[in-house]
């Protein structure tokens, strides 16, 4: 059974989410608590699994909150019940700063009390469930099912995907050992743009990876992080202001130049167009794939039509396995992928269905990431002097 505590001064909201996770039959709410304050009691006497955290509370906020319990409890799941407004994905996006694990947006425009406590379920139980499972594999404790990603190399470590699993069903289920990759011959050629996928915990490890990269960077990168429509922007923003690189949400006709990041916009598939000599962002509304939009795949897949072999793609911490079929193109196109390890994902989803399906052609723990991005976009270019800061 997952214990959940549910932290949030409105009374209308404690029993909004308590109701949401009750049709759960492996969640058990322990407790609530009105503030930041009376959790960090709550949290020590109840011992939960989870918690859920409101931002705008009394006496103690909820930025306040995670950061005290961070001090004392490193691990523990804490996913934050945000808005969908700019003052809300600023908030979120600086309790997942200051330590918070995932998110969750309050539900808006719902017809009923019925609506909004399915809205919640929706969003809520499976990141329940993949956070309260990330935290029984042991760092290190041998498991079924390892992946070896190239000959020589140390597998990675085994344990739970973190894949959701939808209404009624059950995760697909990993096979007892990773297919084998396709054998690469000869050297790798020259890599002119970076793709970049990344889901649950995504914020902070993007963060991490480009703030560790040269602001003349000869090749652009694109981004797809599973976030609702203001969220990105203000991320695009946060990270424009806080690493070497220019970081904007992409919009439609953007032309791609060396040293600027492209993330996807909220509910908009990023797909690339060539014009002449110039390769331009297009957004568009196509359905959603792996109940995503914007979708890893998608994006992969674009580039790979484009680009082909001198595409680097990187899958970053997720829940859930998008990725893995756009993965799949880029090998097939001869392109490399780098998959972040169990280790230091906060869910070993999308990155483990990479590794699973034996498409990754290295696994790497995210302080090692940004380094290997440098290596490879340096090989087969001329030696330069790379600047740190704008």
């Amino acid at each position: 059974m997952i214990k959940v505590l549910v932290v949030d001064d409105s009374v209308v909201v404690r029993r909004l989410i308590v109701d949401s996770l009750g049709g759960a039959p492996d969640i058990e709410v322990v407790g609530t608590a009105a503030n930041g304050l009376l959790a960090q009691a709550k949290i020590d006497s109840l011992k939960p699994d989870v918690v859920t955290m409101d931002i705008e509370m009394p006496q103690m906020n909820g930025i306040e909150a995670v950061r005290e319990l961070r001090k004392r409890h490193p691990r523990l799941p804490v996913i934050m019940f945000s808005t969908l407004s700019a003052a809300g994905a600023s908030a979120t996006l600086e309790a997942l700063s200051a330590g918070a694990t995932d998110y969750v947006t309050k539900p808006s425009n719902v017809g009923s009390v019925a609506q909004s406590i399915a809205a919640v379920r929706e969003q809520l139980v499976p990141k329940i469930h993949a956070l309260a499972g990330r935290r029984t594999v042991a760092p290190g404790r041998p498991g079924p099912g390892t992946a070896p990603t190239r000959p020589g190399a140390p597998p990675p470590m085994p344990g739970r995907l973190g894949l959701p699993p939808r209404p009624g069903s059950q995760p697909p289920a990993r096979p007892a050992t990773a297919p084998a990759r396709p054998v690469r011959r000869g050297p790798a050629g020259r890599v002119d743009i970076l793709a970049i996928g990344s889901s649950t915990g995504g914020p902070d490890a993007l963060t991490k990876v480009l703030q560790s990269l040269p602001s003349d960077l000869p090749v652009p990168i694109v981004v797809t992080q599973h976030m609702p429509p203001v969220f990105t922007r203000m991320f695009a923003e946060r990270l424009d202001r806080s690493t070497p690189l220019h970081v904007v949400e992409a919009g439609d006709g953007m032309e791609l130049v060396p040293g600027t990041v492209y993330i996807a916009p909220g509910d908009k598939h990023l797909v690339l167009h060539r014009r002449g000599t110039a390769t331009l962002t297009q957004l568009s509304g196509a359905p959603p794939e792996n109940s995503c939009r914007p979708a890893v795949d998608v994006m992969f897949r674009s580039v790979s039509a484009l680009f082909g072999a001198s595409v680097f793609a990187t899958v970053l911490t997720g829940m859930g396995y998008d990725g893995r079929s756009g993965a799949k193109v880029l090998r097939d196109a001869g392109a490399e992928v780098l998959a972040q390890d169990e280790a230091s994902s906060v869910v070993w989803g999308m990155p483990g269905a990479v590794v699973g399906a034996g498409l990754a052609d290295e696994v790497l723990p995210l302080d090692r990431i940004a380094a290997a991005l440098i290596q490879r976009v340096q090989a087969g270019r001329a030696p330069r002097a790379t600047a740190v800061t704008r």
